[in-house]
C-alpha cells in the first residue's frame, strides 16, 4: 500500500529541492496549471524525480476547481495539502477541507487573496490601514488624490510579486501610471487565460517596511520572525534586500508579531504559514500592506533557516500533516540576508564576477537567472530581478554587508536595444 501523499499545489524549485532527501521518495503529488506545465517544461524537469510521485495538470485557479478535483480524485487521501504559490491558496484551503486535513480555511484564504476585502476585515478588527478605494479608471485615481493629497499607491487587488504596482506622486502622471499598471504579464508563471483586473488606489505611507513570517496551528502562533526590507529606488516598490531578523528593538518585533496574530484571528486563519507585510509609519504605527497565506518567497525561508536554529519548511509540512513539530526557537542565533543583483536596461552581453562573489565570507548562494542575450526593459515587478546573493553572519547588519559586497562583485554588462 503506497504511503499517503503530500499534495503540493504550485511548482517552486527551491522548495522541492529542499524537500528532496527529507520527505520520503515518491511522497509528493504535484498539482500545477496545464499552461504552466507546458511553459516551464515541468514534465522534463521532473523526469526521474525521486520526490514527486505524480504531476497532475489542473486549472486550480478557476472557481470550483478544488471541489471538481476532489470529485475526480476521491480516493487520493493526501496526508496534507500545501500551497506553494499565491494563486493556489484558495484551491489548497478548500481541498484541505474536502480531504479533512489541516489548512487555512477557505474563508481565510479568500480574504487574504483579495487586498480590498482584507482592508475591510482588518480595519474592522482595529488594525491600521492606509486609506484605500477601488478604482476603475484614471479619473477615479485623480479623485482619490484630490481627497487625499500626496503620493498614491496604485496596485491590483489580486496579484502577487508587486506586479502592476506603482507609486504616483503627481496627478499629471496618473494616465501613464494607469497604463503602466495594466501591464501585468507574469509570463511562464501563470496560465494564459486572462485574470480579472481590479485596481486599488491607496494613500502612500512613508516608513520602514517589514514582513512577519508566522507558523500557526489551530490559529495559535508556533513561530514568528520579522524580516527587514530595502526597496529599489523609484516608483516601483520592488524589494532590493531582505534582512533576518530585522535589526530593530525587541519591542517593535513584539508589536509586529502581535498585529499579525490579530490579523490572523480576524480572518480566521487556522493552520499554515503566512507572510504578512507592514509599514511602520512616521507615527510609529504598523500599517498593513498585505498578507499572503503561504510561504515567503525571495529566499526568506532559506535565510530564516540560516539565522535561527530551525528548519521552518519541515516544521510547516509537519503542521500541515497534523503533526506536532519540535519546539521552535523564539530568537535568532545570528543573521542572514538576501541582496538582489541590479542591472541596467538593455541586452546582456556578458556576466562576470560570480566566482568572486561566491568567495566572499559568509556567502552561501549566488544565483543568477539571466545570461547573454537576455533582454531587460526595466524593473516593473519582482519577476524582473536578475538574481540574488545570500549571506550569513553573527549579526543581521554584518550579513547584509556581506551580501551587498558579493552582489557588487557581480557585473552584468548590457548594451542598448
Amino acid at each position: 500500500m503506497p504511503e499517503r501523499p503530500v499534495l503540493v499545489v504550485g511548482f517552486v524549485t527551491p522548495v522541492l529541492l529542499a524537500l528532496t532527501g527529507v520527505e520520503p521518495d515518491g511522497s509528493v503529488v504535484l498539482v500545477e496549471e496545464p499552461d504552466v506545465v507546458r511553459k516551464r517544461d515541468l514534465r522534463a524537469k521532473l523526469a526521474g524525480s525521486a520526490l514527486v510521485r505524480e504531476l497532475v495538470e489542473w486549472e486550480h485557479t478557476r472557481p470550483g476547481a478544488a471541489d471538481e478535483f476532489h470529485a475526480a480524485h476521491p480516493d487520493l487521501d493526501p496526508v496534507a495539502v500545501i500551497p506553494l504559490i499565491e494563486y493556489a491558496t484558495p484551491f489548497a484551503a478548500r481541498l484541505a477541507e474536502r480531504y479533512g486535513v489541516p489548512g487555512a480555511g477557505l474563508g481565510a484564504a479568500l480574504v487574504l487573496r483579495d487586498k480590498a476585502v482584507l482592508r475591510r476585515v482588518s480595519a474592522a478588527a482595529g488594525l491600521a490601514n492606509p486609506e484605500s478605494v477601488t478604482v476603475t479608471s484614471p479619473a477615479d485615481v485623480r479623485a482619490f488624490q484630490r481627497a487625499h493629497p500626496g503620493p498614491v499607491v496604485l496596485k491590483p487587488a489580486n496579484r502577487q510579486a508587486a506586479v502592476g504596482t506603482q507609486i504616483v506622486h503627481d496627478p499629471a502622471d496618473v494616465e501613464q501610471a494607469w497604463a503602466n499598471c495594466l501591464e501585468q504579464d507574469e509570463g511562464i508563471f501563470v496560465p494564459d487565460r486572462p485574470m480579472e483586473l481590479r485596481m486599488l488606489a491607496e494613500r502612500y505611507v512613508p516608513g520602514a517596511e517589514y514582513s512577519v513570517e508566522m507558523l500557526v496551528r489551530g490559529g495559535e502562533q508556533l513561530f514568528a520572525n520579522v524580516t527587514g526590507k530595502q526597496l529599489y529606488p523609484g516608483p516601483r516598490p520592488v524589494e532590493l534586500a531582505h534582512i533576518v531578523p530585522a535589526d530593530i528593538p525587541d519591542e517593535l518585533t513584539s508589536t509586529l508579531a502581535g498585529v499579525t496574530r490579530r490579523l490572523l484571528a480576524a480572518v480566521g486563519f487556522a493552520d499554515g504559514i503566512v507572510h504578512c507585510e507592514w509599514i511602520v509609519g512616521d507615527d510609529g504605527v504598523p500599517y498593513l500592506v498585505e498578507c499572503a497565506g503561504r510561504i515567503a518567497g525571495d529566499g526568506i525561508m532559506e535565510i530564516i533557516d540560516h539565522a535561527y536554529p530551525v528548519k521552518l519548511l519541515r516544521a510547516y509540512f509537519a503542521v500541515m500533516r497534523g503533526e506536532t513539530p519540535p519546539p521552535l526557537p523564539t530568537r535568532a542565533t545570528g543573521g542572514a540576508a538576501v541582496r538582489f543583483v541590479p542591472m541596467e536596461p538593455g541586452v546582456i552581453g556578458a556576466v562576470a564576477g560570480l566566482e568572486e562573489a561566491r568567495r566572499v565570507a559568509g556567502v552561501f548562494l549566488v544565483d543568477l537567472q539571466v545570461g547573454p542575450g537576455h533582454r531587460f526593459a526595466g524593473l516593473r515587478s519582482s519577476w524582473d530581478r536578475a538574481g540574488l546573493v545570500m549571506a550569513e553572519a553573527d549579526s543581521p547588519a554584518e550579513a547584509l554587508q556581506r551580501a551587498e559586497k558579493a552582489a557588487g562583485l557581480v557585473r552584468i554588462e548590457t548594451r542598448p536595444e
